[in-house]
């Protein structure tokens, strides 16, 4: 498991990171909105859609409302419009709400257990945040500097994909007290804070050589912030595979399970990035 995992991850991260920097904004969206339609056709078992057909439709609409609400904006999308703003409040609102209903789990999942509407509420809170959060900072300055966004994209990623691998190595070294047993009995604390340790190794690293042009105070805020989401992301669809009763949200990914696996953490930590960085902080 652990090899083919590490093979997966030797392809695609060298192919996400040239889709960073090579695509075009609106290649770039079209990218993200085909991984957000899977994403969805995978969250349709969350919701309770146990057919296939079903799910797919689930996928096409979505990717449908995504197509629709891009058409609806400008070639150049300001991310202080409010529908990009608005979904980018809504992803800090709704991943506040998560944070509660893991805290409280398995008592919250009585509120939404039954309620097929509400889980899909969840996925749409989930999924359309992460693809405006994704297009927003891979369009940051792009009328100056037509990287600049895609490092900011690359932080990120590298963020999450810190926080993932120091919590897992520091996990399996030192971890002995649970983080979330109710939830995901194979986290621990040691290993949420080996992930933010390694975190804030590549944040400084990223400060030294990346051209991030932002103040430390707001790169360390936002990053502490999203880096804390990604883990609240990770335990939140956790949370949904334990009450659909499923390991992984799909097999697409060889070692690496389904769409929704891989990007629970980006998920939460992308829109709020962006929300706090472009919106709260104003960097624009």
């Amino acid at each position: 498991m652990l090899k083919s995992r590490l093979i997966t991850a030797l392809i695609l991260i060298p192919i996400v990171i040239a889709a960073l920097f090579l695509l075009p904004p609106a290649g770039f969206a079209i990218v993200t909105l085909a991984i957000c339609m899977l994403a969805a056709w995978e969250w349709g078992q969350f919701a309770g859609l146990a057919s296939s057909s079903q799910r797919v439709w689930l996928a096409v609409l979505c990717g449908l409302l995504l197509a629709f609400m891009t058409f609806t904006l400008p070639a150049y999308h300001p991310v202080h419009l409010p529908l990009i703003a608005g979904s980018l409040w809504a992803a800090l609102g709704w991943w506040i709400v998560a944070l509660l209903l893991v805290l409280t789990y398995p008592v919250s999942a009585a509120l939404w257990r039954s309620s097929r509407a509400l889980r899909l509420l969840f996925g749409i809170l989930t999924i359309v945040p992460f693809f405006w959060g994704m297009v927003a900072l891979r369009q940051y300055h792009y009328d100056s500097d037509h990287f600049a966004g895609a490092w900011w994209l690359l932080y990120v990623l590298f963020l999450v994909w810190g926080a993932d691998s120091g919590a897992y190595m520091f996990g399996r070294l030192f971890g002995k007290h649970k983080l979330a047993p109710k939830v995901s009995p194979g986290k621990t604390w040691e290993g949420f804070f080996g992930g933010l340790v390694t975190t804030g190794i590549i944040a400084w690293l990223f400060g030294l050589w990346a051209p991030l042009s932002v103040s430390p105070v707001t790169l360390l805020t936002c990053s502490i912030v999203a880096t804390l989401a990604s883990v609240l992301g990770d335990l939140t669809e956790s949370m949904f595979k334990r009450e659909a009763g499923i390991k992984d949200s799909g097999q697409l990914i060889p070692g690496h399970g389904g769409i929704l696996d891989r990007i629970d953490s980006l998920t939460a930590a992308v829109p709020v990035f962006a929300c706090l960085l472009l919106l709260a902080f104003g960097t624009l």
